[in-house]
Formats: C-alpha cells, sequence, structure tokens
C-alpha cells in the first residue's frame, strides 16, 4: 500500500469516528433550544440523547462482529450510509416521536462505525505507523466530544441545531466515496459464524442496562433483566466456539486496566461535558455559543498535548504518562467542583479545564494503546463498547447521584466530586493492573 494512500486511509478513519463523536455531545449545548422549538419537557429531551446510546451501546458487538462476517469495508459503508441517512432525519425532526426515531436510527450508523473503524485501522498499519495511529486515534476520541460541545454551542446561537446535523450528511458521503476508493476490499478470511445467542444476549443486556439508568418507568425490572442477559451472555461466551466477545481478552492484565480505566474514566468526563455547559448558561448566563467556546481551554490543550503522546510515551513509558494524565484530570475535576457564580469563570471553570485538558490528552491515546494490546482487529471493538457504555453509565450514575441534593450549585458541586471519584477508580485501575506491566509506546 502506498504512503499516501495510508494517509488518506487514516483520514477517512478519523474523520468518519470524529463525526460520531461529535454527535454524541453536539446535543449538550443545543438543548435548550431543541426543547424550545419542539416543546419538549424535560424528560422528553432527555431521550433525544438516550435514545442515540440505547441502540449506540446496545449494537456495538453485534456491529463488530458482523464486521468480521462479511467484510468490514463493506459494513463500514453501510454504517455511513445509515449515519447520513439518520443525520438528515434528526435535522427534519418536527416532533418528539420523529427526533428519538430519528436518533435511534442514527445510534444505528454510530454502532458500526466505532468498531469497525478501529478494526479497519489495524488491518490497515502495524508497527510503529500502527502505534502512531492508535495515538492520533485516540485523541480524537477526546477531541472530538469537546469540539461537539463548541460546534453545538456555535450552530443553536448563530444558526439552527439542526445544521450541527445536515453538515454530516455531506460529510458522510464524502467519507462513502473515498472509502470506496481508497480501502482495500477485505482479504479472504476463514468464514466464521455469526454467534446468534451472543448477539441477542448483547442486545437485550446492553439496551436494558443503559435503559435502567436513563428511563422513566420500569427501571428496577429492566435492571434485572439486564442482569440476567449479561450473566448469560457471558456463560456463553465462555462455552462457544466462536465467541462474538473472547473472554481470554479479560486475561491481559494491561488490558483489562485499560477497560476498567477507560470505563471510569469516560464516565466522569462525559458527565462534565453534560453539565458544565448548562451551568454556564444558568449560573453565569451564557449563551449556548458562549458555554461552547467555554470548553476551548480544554478542547486547544487537549489537542496540542494529545500531538505530542507518541513521542513523550517513547521516553517516559506508556504507563508513566497514564498515571501523571489521570492524576491531573482528577485535579482538575476537583477543582471545578468549587465553581460558583461568585468564583467566576476564569478561576471556577477555565483554570480547571486547562488541568483537565493537560490530564486528557496524556490519558485517552495510551488507554486505547492499553485496551488494544496483544489483540488481533477483530477484537478491538471492546475498547468501543467500553467507551460508550462507561460514558452511558458513569454519566447516569453522576447525574442520579447529584439529584439527591435540591439547589443547582449543589448538585453541580456533587456530580463534579462524584466525577472525581471515578477519576480515582480509573486511576487506581491504571496503578494496580497496567503499572506491573511497564509496557512502552513503539
Amino acid at each position: 500500500m502506498r504512503k499516501e494512500n495510508k494517509g488518506i486511509i487514516l483520514a477517512i478513519i478519523l474523520i468518519s469516528y470524529f463525526m460520531i463523536l461529535l454527535d454524541n455531545s453536539i446535543i449538550f449545548t443545543g438543548t435548550v433550544k431543541i426543547a424550545a422549538e419542539l416543546n419538549l419537557s424535560q424528560t422528553a429531551l432527555s431521550w433525544v440523547s438516550n435514545a442515540y446510546s440505547l441502540t449506540f451501546d446496545g449494537l456495538l458487538l453485534l456491529s463488530g462482529s458482523i464486521g468480521d462476517i462479511i467484510g468490514r469495508k463493506r459494513i463500514f459503508s453501510i454504517g455511513l450510509l445509515i449515519f447520513a441517512v439518520g443525520s438528515l432525519l434528526v435535522g427534519l425532526a418536527g416532533s418528539m416521536m420523529s427526533i428519538v426515531l430519528a436518533r435511534l436510527f442514527q445510534g444505528i450508523g454510530s454502532a458500526i462505525l466505532a468498531p469497525t473503524s478501529l478494526a479497519l485501522l489495524m488491518d490497515s498499519f502495524s508497527g510503529k505507523e500502527l502505534t502512531r495511529a492508535i495515538v492520533a486515534y485516540g485523541a480524537t476520541s477526546g477531541i472530538g466530544a469537546s469540539i461537539g460541545l463548541v460546534i453545538g454551542g456555535l450552530f443553536a446561537s448563530l444558526m439552527s441545531w439542526r445544521d450541527g446535523f445536515f453538515i454530516n450528511v455531506p460529510i458522510a458521503i464524502i467519507m462513502l466515496i473515498l472509502t470506496a476508493k481508497f480501502i482495500p476490499t477485505d482479504q479472504t478470511r476463514q468464514l466464521k459464524k455469526l454467534d446468534i445467542v451472543g448477539s441477542i444476549a448483547s442486545i437485550i443486556g446492553m439496551t436494558a442496562l443503559v435503559y435502567s439508568l436513563v428511563g422513566s418507568q420500569g427501571r428496577l425490572i429492566a435492571l434485572i433483566i439486564a442482569v440476567i442477559a449479561i450473566a448469560g451472555f457471558i456463560w456463553h461466551e465462555a462455552r462457544t466456539k466462536q465467541p462474538m466477545m473472547p473472554l481470554r481478552l479479560f486475561v491481559d492484565r494491561e488490558r483489562l486496566g485499560g477497560y476498567i480505566a477507560r470505563f471510569f474514566y469516560l464516565g466522569a468526563m462525559m458527565s462534565m461535558w453534560f453539565l458544565t455547559p448548562q451551568i454556564m448558561q444558568t449560573q453565569l448566563h451564557f449563551t449556548p455559543l458562549q458555554a461552547g467556546l467555554g470548553f476551548f481551554p480544554l478542547t486547544i490543550v487537549s489537542f496540542i498535548v494529545a500531538v505530542q503522546v507518541a513521542k513523550l510515551a517513547d521516553r517516559f513509558g506508556n504507563t508513566q504518562i497514564l498515571i501523571i494524565g489521570i492524576i491531573l484530570t482528577v485535579i482538575g475535576m476537583f477543582a471545578i467542583s468549587f465553581f460558583s457564580a461568585q468564583v467566576g469563570y476564569t478561576v471556577g471553570i477555565a483554570l480547571p479545564m486547562i488541568l483537565m485538558g493537560i490530564g486528557q490528552g496524556l490519558t485517552l491515546s495510551p488507554l486505547t494503546v492499553a485496551g488494544v494490546a496483544n489483540t488481533s482487529p477483530e477484537d478491538s471493538g471492546v475498547v468501543n463498547m467500553v467507551h460508550q457504555i462507561g460514558g452511558s453509565v458513569g454519566m447516569a450514575f453522576v447525574v442520579a447521584a447529584s439529584a439527591t441534593v435540591k439547589t443547582e450549585i449543589a448538585s453541580y458541586h456533587l456530580a463534579m466530586l462524584t466525577a472525581t471519584a471515578l477519576l480515582i477508580g480509573a486511576l487506581i485501575a491504571v496503578i494496580g493492573l497496567i503499572g506491573p506491566t511497564l509496557k512502552k509506546i513503539a
């Protein structure tokens, strides 16, 4: 494969992945405008985000397995098409039912793109090229979510929140054309059967788990169903000859540490991304655009640091970089928990965000490297599953915990302290599981 083609392939993968991450957070700064235009209650509004999470999280493992069977290039193209149509339908939505259904459909496209993009990356690169490509992929996972807040505020304030979804359509079409031209057709591989029982159990388990956290009725029943389905899924995967999620992936200490740390880290960061734009608008009277721009200290610093991670890890080691990154994120998250209107934006939000930006830039790429350590491309989907489930479950847990206090500012303080506790959990996983491996980015 020619070097320039590899550059185009990396761009296709990263732009496509960036697009779905952006849509996961672009909603956060546009919620006020969406609720006003579609006359949505707070409960109905929450489903604009939750509907996307339900299909995204529930179908991740199945999508990765289908890609292994019918070919990653083919399923990647299907995902781009579904995502483009879903984005168009969200932009055209005129009622609660239509926007929720459109977000469900859009989530299907994202569930296909997320695991397939990482598998394509591992198919297309090897050695040091693969390591640097994974670093770029990991950096994209944090930067995409942060920039989504800025773009969401920009469209909500200056144009329409709908434009944030319409813009996905031409981008997805361009990526579809470039995929057909530059990504090679999958090499013939041994025929693999779809794990039907595992697929059904994983869809029921993941969907029920997310609903038990974000649903409005029958949450206890959903939780019971989730526990039974997930337990059944694990039991089945341990016994079937061709599992969709081989349990051997969790035996390796480095991978297990990467999975656990990513779960806690994304839960904490997603909570901060979700709640902080709201507190800026209510306590500081920021517009959606100002709230989005308020994330620039985190976004810019994270980007600057992320592009240096490969060099830093070559010198100091993956584990050391991870520990420093998470510690800085913990300090930043703890500091932002003291925010108030009296403290103001600069001291209360911007300075803590700089620390979190450095921490995020140092953390997400090495976590991706740890999560795919010693795996084949068909096993890489677990990283994205942990990423998405961690974000959904963690955010739901933080929001639920903070709802126990009455005032908004006290609720925000408790939420950020809870997020800090999740980050400490990530730090413990890195020190206890990844630390002993002392693995360096090559």
